[in-house]
């Protein structure tokens, strides 16, 4: 035994020890992945945008004819896969990416460590318009919008050649022909409209992987939908006033639109659709929108109607060609309905002079997001139906288990909010403000944002804010100064913060970022310059030495409740996957299964009916097949958080929740030079910066008015475009939230 004990001992030792994985293998291994998938996405998006640009040509019209006879007597999947495949497919990849990539900061390592060596223009950060109806406009934003409407343009050319082609060997009659023109006009100006309502849905499932991939958030892809809102809008309205003219002109115009069968097409149903998106497309425009918003934002909840009685009108055939974008849309809605019932822990609450409302909202440690990020809060004693987006105000980096936003009080919801926070401080008894909950009921949708935080990666950085446009800028610089603490990838060496308020009441809100105690200021590693202007003070008042807590502002812990959900915006991508794919895959099989056993068996015909199966089918499998991965999402989450409240326990020697004493405390904001009377020149500013920065690479993030946000891309495009070979190219980002 002690000879084979021996020899045993020997071979142990002979052994090597087992290999560690080398990082940067792996992560050279992942990054090839990732390559391989962008260019799959990038093929099948370009075959299938090839395809529908070409659709109007005869030949690919042709063979679509031809393919569409093939396809008529099967199933229902199949016209879904043609159209929308494309779009479900690149969202398998698109979350594939995602998760192969892990974490935003291991991308950020892998993909940003290194700053360009040479400065250059980029198209999405240089601001070519400025003035026009479309607010601040890039380079790659008028591209995309040139390319929209030269496939407008080119398809109503190809078709109505082809119309005029077809009526021109025609044995009818004069006045038939021109009935027949105006019909086929209305047919393919309907078409062309729901190739644009394809795009329609997808800037607006603020989850989606599909934003996440591009990297462009919620905040700045709704202005993609208001655009494609107004394109789609105006071609359909076209659409209906061509067929009514034509049944004018043969004298049938009550008996068609109130009829659901016409021309093989329900069109009660899109007198219907027609009449619900007008409403909300006038509801939505500058005007109305600006001065009655809650308007605007009821009104728009008729795209509940829009969509079904689309549905109606347009067939399953027809109505393959947009359902992809809707659903994508259902399914993010859902998810947004689920992680919207969980109410969030307000750890604590902070009201200043000036009407600005801090909340500390409890959140899951595992809950990612970045500096950039905004959620969307409701409070339930103030209204159960609105919900209001705010910029996150706190780094990531701040704490595991917390975060923050400020609320300017400004309108109806936010003065009822304040008045809700004075009446419980009035009505308590202040030795009992330690021992008793704050009755303010929080749901959080989000956060959303930015896949990876862009203002990690320039070297220079120039953030201007108006008012409460500076919150996001606190969240920025808390970050930025804990990188440089705990040396993670970080390049900013230069920041300069320019901030215009009015009233020096204002000052205070500095109190919230503690950048003292984060990092001690050094010059080696950050040069951090903030620049205060006071526009409606010609003076300093006497309080304006104290930025500390104004005495009227009031801290006080609350009670002690969940933290918000991961189920959208920046959650766990695998769940996410699980739950998207079972809801895509479900609904293919699902309504195979129908058209197989159903309706090629019954042989249904009716147009309006086998449109409702459709959309019926859609809900159920986001209900029911993805609702199956959500409720094991849910327990999983929750066996998470519960692991983690029992460590976080552990290492806290305590059961209490988080509260007030847990958070950093107040100090005073020291470096900052404060000017009154006086609004930013930002062409003095950026000349300033330019002599003194020289020939580098600088960002500009704005936040803020529109106002403020026209005159700084007007001085970016100005000195980009006449900067010499010793200057530096100044790159700008809106973070301005617009609904």
């Amino acid at each position: 035994m002690a000879e084979l004990s021996d020899s045993a001992e020997e071979h142990l030792l002979s052994r090597k020890e087992p290999s560690v994985p080398d990082p940067e293998r792996i992560s050279r291994a992942r990054l090839l992945v990732k390559w391989v998938l962008e260019m799959a996405m990038g093929l099948i998006f370009a075959a299938w945008v090839a395809f529908v640009f070409l659709l109007p040509a005869t030949p690919v019209t042709d063979l679509y004819d031809d393919l569409l006879d093939v396809l008529s007597d099967t199933a229902i999947g199949s016209m879904f896969l043609l159209f929308s495949g494309p779009v479900m497919v690149i969202t398998f990849l698109a979350i594939a990416r995602l998760i192969v990539m892990g974490s935003r900061e291991e991308e950020l390592i892998l993909l940003k460590s290194k700053p360009a060596k040479y400065p250059r223009l980029r198209l999405w950060t240089f601001p070519v318009l400025v003035d026009g109806p479309f607010g601040v406009v890039s380079a790659a934003e008028l591209i995309g919008i040139c390319l929209f409407v030269a496939y407008v343009v080119w398809a109503i050319s190809a078709y109505t050649l082809e119309d005029l082609s077809i009526l021109s060997t025609s044995t009818l009659p004069p006045e038939q022909k021109s009935v027949e023109m105006w019909e086929y006009s209305g047919l393919h100006l309907g078409v062309i409209g729901e190739y644009c309502l394809a795009f329609l849905f997808l800037p607006v499932a603020r989850g989606s992987a599909l934003l996440r991939l591009v990297d462009i958030p919620f905040e700045q892809a709704v202005r993609y939908h208001v655009w494609l809102g107004h394109l789609t809008m105006l071609l359909f309205t076209l659409h209906g006033l061509c067929y009514v003219i034509a049944w004018t002109m043969q004298g049938t115009l009550l008996e068609e639109i109130t009829s659901w069968v016409s021309s093989d097409s329900a069109v009660f149903p899109g007198v219907i659709a027609l009449s619900a998106g007008l409403l909300m497309w006038v509801t939505s425009l500058p005007p109305v929108r600006k001065k009655q918003f809650e308007v605007f934002l009821y009104t728009h909840h008729l795209y509940i109607v829009f969509v079904v009685f689309f549905a109606l009108h347009s067939n399953d055939f027809i109505f393959s060609i947009p359902s992809g974008g809707i659903l994508l849309f259902m399914i993010d809605r859902f998810l947004r309905f689920c992680q919207s019932r969980r109410t969030v822990n307000i750890i604590s609450a902070t009201r200043f002079p000036c009407g600005i409302i801090e909340l500390v909202l409890s959140k899951p440690a595992n809950l990612q997001y970045n500096a950039l990020s905004f959620i969307f809060l409701q409070i339930r004693e103030v209204s159960w139906l609105q919900w209001h987006p705010f910029s996150v105000s706190s780094s990531p980096l701040d704490g595991k288990n917390h975060l923050s936003v400020l609320i300017k009080v400004l309108g109806d919801w936010t003065e009822k909010l304040d008045r809700n926070i004075l009446d419980i401080l009035e009505t308590r008894d202040q030795n009992e403000i330690a021992s008793r909950p704050l009755e303010i009921t929080a749901s959080v949708e989000g956060p959303y944002g930015h896949e990876l935080p862009y203002h990690l990666t320039y070297e220079n950085l120039v953030l201007v804010a108006g008012g409460i446009g500076v919150s996001p800028f606190f969240a920025i610089m808390s970050d930025i100064l804990h990188r440089v603490r705990e040396g993670k990838p970080c390049l900013p060496s230069k920041v300069l913060l320019v901030w215009a308020i009015k009233k020096s009441n204002e000052l205070p809100l500095l109190s919230t970022l503690d950048l003292e105690s984060i990092c001690p200021f050094s010059p080696n590693k950050l040069n951090l310059e903030v620049d205060i202007y006071i526009t409606r003070e010609s003076e300093p008042s006497l309080e304006e030495g104290n930025t500390g807590i104004a005495e009227n502002a009031h801290i006080f812990p609350v009670s002690n409740g969940g933290g918000m959900s991961v189920l959208v915006g920046t959650g766990n991508n695998i769940w996410m996957g699980l739950y998207v794919m079972s809801t895509i895959v479900g609904f293919i099989v699902l309504m195979d299964l129908t058209g197989i056993y159903y309706i090629v068996d019954s042989n249904v015909t009716i147009w309006w009916y086998r449109g409702l199966l459709f959309l019926v089918g859609m809900l159920a499998s986001v209900i029911v097949f993805g609702g199956l991965l959500v409720f094991l999402w849910s327990c999983w989450e929750k066996r998470m958080s519960a692991i983690e409240k029992s460590e976080h326990c552990k290492q806290n020697g305590q059961t209490a929740p988080l509260m007030q004493s847990d958070l950093p405390q107040r100090k005073s904001f020291g470096s900052r030079r404060v000017l009154y009377g006086l609004r930013p020149n930002f062409q003095e500013i950026f000349g300033s910066v330019s002599v003194q920065w020289g020939h580098v690479d600088i960002g500009v993030i704005v936040c803020g008015p529109t106002t403020l946000e026209t005159g700084v891309a007007k001085e970016c495009r100005s000195w980009n475009l006449k900067r010499g070979s010793d200057r530096p190219i100044f790159h700008f980002h809106s973070h301005t939230f617009n609904l």
